[in-house]
C-alpha cells in the first residue's frame, strides 16, 4: 500500500520486508538555487576599480536575492591594502566579506600589482624603496611620460614586499573555511598574467617570473584554494603547449579563465581543453566579460554561457555588472545554470524501519536497523570537501534524539554527468538505539532516546553528523536538515 507522510508532493511506499514495515521515501529536487560553500556566483565588488560594482549597493546588501550567490569576489590593488609599509588597511577586504559572511556565504580574492586606470597598482613606497620598473601607456607598451608604473616583476625589491605582504595576508585568511578561493594576480595586467596592452615583457622572461609568483602564493597560501588566470599561458594560444599552466598545476593550483564572452562566437573562450585538466579534482572558476561590455561587442549570448559552465565543468561564475540588472535581464538562463553550476547532491531514495525496536531494561538489547538510500549529484563538478549524508531524528519540539552519519558514504566520490544523466549511487548503514532507562554496561548503549513517534531529517555535511550544504528540498529546520517522514521507537 502507499500512504502520504504529510510533506507536500512526496508519497512514501511502504512494505513488508522480512516481516518488517519499511518506509520509502523518493524526494523531488524541487530546482531551487543552493547557496554552497565552495561553488556558486561570485559578486565582483570590487572589479579592479574599487568603485565597481559593489559599492553602489547599500551596507546591507549582500545580494542575497540573487539567486546563488554564495561568494562575494574583491579584486583590488595592492596599493589599497598596504598604503605603507607594514601598515594595512584591512578593512578593505573584512567589510564586504563580512557582509557576505554573515549570512552564511564565502569570500575570494585577487591582489593586483598592475592596472590600466592606476598609476601605483603596486604600492609606490616599493618604488621608493629601490624597485626597477617601466612607465607604460595603455595598448602602446612603455613610455617614460607614462601614466601607469609596472614593477620589473622579478625586481628583488619587489619580490620581497611581495613576499612579506603575502605573508601578512595568509595569516590573515589561509585556511579560514570562509575564504572560497585566492587568485594568484601579483603578474601582468589586471592580475590576468599578461602585459600584452601594459609593459610588454617578452614571452620568455615571463615564463620565468610567473613561476616565481606562483612559488610566493603556494609557499604561503597552504590550504586555502589557489587560481590562476589561463592567460598567463596566451589569452588566445590554442596549442596544446601550456607550459605555465602545467606548472601551476604541478603545485595544486587551479584554473580560472577570464575571457568567457568577451569576444562574439566563435571565439567566446578559448581553454575548455585546459578545463579537462583539472576539474576531477580542483574547481574551476568563470568570469565572464563586464556585462555591458559584452553586450555592446555582441558577445554576450546567454546559452553559451551556460555552455561555457557546461565544456569547463565549472564550480564558480562569475557576476561582472551591476547584479540586479544582471539577473533582471538573464533571470532564465541564471536559474538553469544554478541547476548545474558546481555539485548539487540530490537524496532520490531512502528507505528505513517504520519502528524501531530500542533497548530496555525490561526487553533487552536494541535491536539494529538498517538506512538504506539512493544519492546522486546532478552539477556539473564534484564537491572538492568531505560531505557525508546523516540522518537526524526529532522531537515535536525540535530536540535533537539521535543523529546518524554515514561515514560509509562520501559524496565528493559521486560520478558527474551530462544534464538529467546523473546516476545514483546506493549505500546501506547500520543503526543502534537505547531507551533513557537502559542499563546496559558494555556494547552499544547510546543515543537514549524516549519512546513514540519522531521526525526524520536528512543532511549533508561532516562526518560527526553537522550540516554543511544545502539541499534541493523542502522542509528545511533553519540548519540545512531537511525532514523527510518519521519513525516510531519503541
Amino acid at each position: 500500500m502507499r500512504y502520504g507522510i504529510g510533506l507536500a508532493g512526496w508519497l512514501c511506499a511502504v512494505s513488508l520486508i522480512a516481516a518488517e514495515e519499511r518506509v520509502t521515501v523518493r524526494p523531488s529536487d524541487d530546482g531551487r538555487a543552493l547557496c554552497n560553500p565552495g561553488m556558486g556566483w561570485t559578486m565582483h565588488y570590487y572589479s579592479n576599480a574599487p568603485i565597481n560594482y559593489g559599492t553602489y549597493m547599500k551596507p546591507g546588501d549582500s545580494a542575497a536575492w540573487f539567486p546563488g550567490c554564495s561568494v562575494v569576489y574583491l579584486r583590488i590593488p595592492w596599493a589599497y591594502i598596504e598604503p605603507e609599509e607594514g601598515r594595512f588597511n584591512w578593512s578593505v577586504l573584512d567589510t564586504p566579506a563580512q557582509r557576505w559572511i554573515d549570512r552564511g556565504g564565502q569570500v575570494a580574492f585577487r591582489i593586483t600589482c598592475s592596472e590600466s586606470w592606476a598609476r601605483f597598482a603596486t604600492p609606490e613606497w616599493v618604488k621608493k624603496a629601490g624597485a626597477k620598473g617601466t612607465f607604460w601607456k595603455f595598448g602602446e607598451g612603455p613610455r617614460p611620460d607614462g601614466p601607469c608604473w609596472d614593477p620589473d616583476f622579478d625586481d628583488p625589491v619587489f619580490l620581497e614586499k611581495l613576499d612579506h605582504f603575502l605573508q601578512a595576508m595568509a595569516a590573515r585568511y589561509d585556511g579560514r573555511p570562509e575564504v572560497a578561493f585566492v587568485d594568484i594576480g601579483t603578474y601582468g595586467l589586471w592580475g590576468e598574467g599578461h602585459t600584452l596592452m601594459s609593459s610588454k615583457v617578452p614571452q620568455e622572461k615571463m615564463d620565468e617570473d610567473v613561476k616565481r609568483h606562483i612559488d610566493l602564493h603556494v609557499k604561503h597560501f597552504r590550504h586555502t584554494v589557489l587560481c590562476i588566470s589561463d592567460d598567463v599561458s596566451g589569452p588566445e594560444n590554442q596549442t596544446g603547449n601550456y607550459p605555465l599552466l602545467d606548472y601551476a598545476r604541478s603545485k595544486g593550483v587551479s584554473l580560472r579563465d577570464d575571457s568567457i564572452l568577451v569576444q562574439p562566437p566563435p571565439k567566446s573562450w578559448f581553454h575548455a581543453d585546459q578545463a579537462e585538466r583539472y576539474w576531477r579534482t580542483m574547481p574551476v572558476i568563470l568570469e565572464h566579460e563586464h556585462y555591458g561590455g559584452s553586450k555592446q561587442r555582441g558577445a554576450w549570448v546567454p546559452e553559451l554561457l551556460l555552455k561555457a559552465v557546461e565544456d569547463y565543468h565549472a564550480s564558480f561564475m562569475s557576476i561582472h555588472w551591476d547584479p540586479k540588472v544582471l539577473l533582471e535581464e538573464n533571470r532564465e538562463i541564471i536559474a538553469r545554470i544554478n541547476r548545474r553550476l558546481g555539485f548539487r547532491f540530490q537524496l532520490r531514495e531512502a528507505r528505513y524501519p517504520a519502528a524501531v525496536t530500542v533497548g530496555r531494561k525490561d526487553r533487552g538489547a536494541a535491536v539494529p536497523f538498517t538506512v538504506e538510500w539512493a544519492w546522486a549529484n546532478a552539477g556539473v563538478a564534484p564537491c572538492y570537501a568531505d560531505a557525508f549524508p546523516a540522518l537526524t531524528v526529532k522531537d515535536r519540539d525540535g530536540g535533537i534524539l539521535a543523529v546518524f552519519a554515514d561515514e560509509g558514504l562520501n559524496l565528493k566520490t559521486l560520478p558527474v554527468a551530462t544534464p538529467g544523466q546523473a546516476q545514483a549511487v546506493e549505500h546501506a548503514f547500520t543503526c543502534v538505539l537505547a531507551k533513557a532507562s537502559a542499563v546496559t554496561p558494555y556494547g552499544w548503549a547510546a543515543p537514549l532516546c524516549p519512546l513514540g513517534t519522531f521526525d526524520v531529517y536528512v543532511s549533508v555535511g561532516k562526518c560527526d553528523g553537522t550540516p554543511v550544504y544545502a539541499l534541493p528540498l523542502d522542509h528545511d529546520d533553519g540548519k540545512r536538515r531537511y525532514k523527510i517522514g518519521q519513525i516510531r521507537f519503541e
